[in-house]
């Protein structure tokens, strides 16, 4: 916990360290002028904030599924510079790959439907020149499991539900945006997922930065610390890049690249939609495409449950007496027992992996 709690305020110094630093004018308003001068000021957001929706989908990556569904933005309330509102979403997730497991050993079999929901309120500083948010909310994920895509034979497969609860802070300028979240799972965070491995969900807690290289490109790079509990997965950090191209007003596809030590390179896309306003004119939509003012009904990014298995050692055979592994971020050591059969005409040697609470210590075979 010492450690969660650490590492959430070196990402959050490292935020607010880089909101200091940033220009007060973006490039795009150094370039062509102040806010004012491109009619920012001039926008009545209560015209330019309304409720939008649409669809989206992504293929799987590091620890989330191949998925598509409809989603939502909500204005509760609008101010003169901010909003109240509510974004949620709901996603049919699908089978994985054939024979590439999105959550390492275990391949994911379909049909469920995730959702999320996020709270937030986001607001612009007094020139326009940048959009401030933040946000919490709810996400869920049941999950179907089938085979191992490792070669080893598995039984007793099972569906199970995820949850978390998550938090994030944003900040946007015509230029540069900055995104900071925390992904945290509630509940039953381990089960059982078949007779040889055990699945858990994830607590992720990120950082990205972008930068929008034209109108319709924008690059972010990103670093994440995550870790998951008892044998689900070793801590880790990992970093995440990624690209996204607006092909046309409402129509973003993107690219996603992902390296870290327990799921080594995952290479993902996505594709998002969204329905505009009707009966606006060419000019207010024009005015209303700056990265600021579109950034305050933009879907929040980062929500889906993470989740990663690790194989059952406890019980298993092993060869070498006494020797002690770490695995999954657990320590294992070889331990052996004399064994006899009723009539004790035969004896020998049973090995097997028993879980110790510290390396080479109070190990048990429970």
């Amino acid at each position: 916990m010492q450690k969660t709690i650490r590492l959430s305020l070196t990402l959050s110094g490292a935020a607010a360290l880089a909101l200091a630093n940033a220009p007060l004018l973006p490039a795009a308003a150094q370039e062509d002028g102040s806010a004012d001068d491109l009619g920012v000021m001039e926008i009545n957001l209560k015209d330019a904030i309304k409720f939008n929706w649409g669809f989206q989908g992504a293929l799987q990556g590091a620890g989330t599924p191949n998925q598509a569904g409809i989603g939502g933005f909500l204005p509760l309330s609008v101010g003169d510079n901010s909003v109240f509102f509510i974004d949620a979403l709901a996603n049919v997730n699908f089978a994985d790959y054939d024979g590439y497991s999105s959550i390492i050993n275990t391949t994911v079999a379909g049909t469920t439907i995730s959702t999320s929901s996020r709270l937030g309120y986001r607001w612009l500083n007094s020139d326009r020149s940048w959009m401030y948010g933040v946000n919490a909310g709810y996400d869920s994920r049941p999950m179907a499991t089938a085979y191992a895509d490792t070669g080893v034979s598995v039984d007793s497969s099972s569906t199970v539900f995820f949850q978390q609860v998550a938090a994030g802070l944003e900040a946007v300028s015509d230029s540069w945006n900055f995104n900071a979240y925390g992904l945290f799972p509630v509940g039953t965070t381990e089960y059982k997922i078949n007779s040889r491995y055990l699945g858990g969900a994830l607590s992720t807690y990120g950082l990205d930065v972008g930068y929008a290289i034209t109108p319709e490109w924008d690059a972010s790079i990103g670093y994440y610390y995550q870790h998951g509990d008892n044998l689900t997965a070793d801590d880790g950090s990992g970093v995440l890049a990624a690209l996204a191209y607006e092909i046309t007003d409402g129509l973003t596809l993107g690219v996603n690249v992902s390296y870290d030590e327990a799921f080594e390179t995952r290479v993902s896309g996505n594709i998002e939609y969204r329905f505009g306003s009707d009966n606006v004119t060419e000019v207010e939509k024009k005015k209303w495409k700056t990265p600021v003012i579109q950034a305050l009904t933009e879907s929040v990014k980062h929500r889906d449950v993470r989740v990663h298995d690790g194989p059952k050692i406890t019980g298993q055979p092993c060869n070498t007496v006494s020797v002690t592994k770490r695995t999954n971020g657990s320590f294992y050591h070889c331990t052996s027992t004399t064994v006899s059969n009723s009539t004790r005409t035969k004896t020998y040697i049973s090995k097997y992996w028993s879980s110790c609470t510290k390396q080479y210590q109070e190990c048990t075979n429970s």
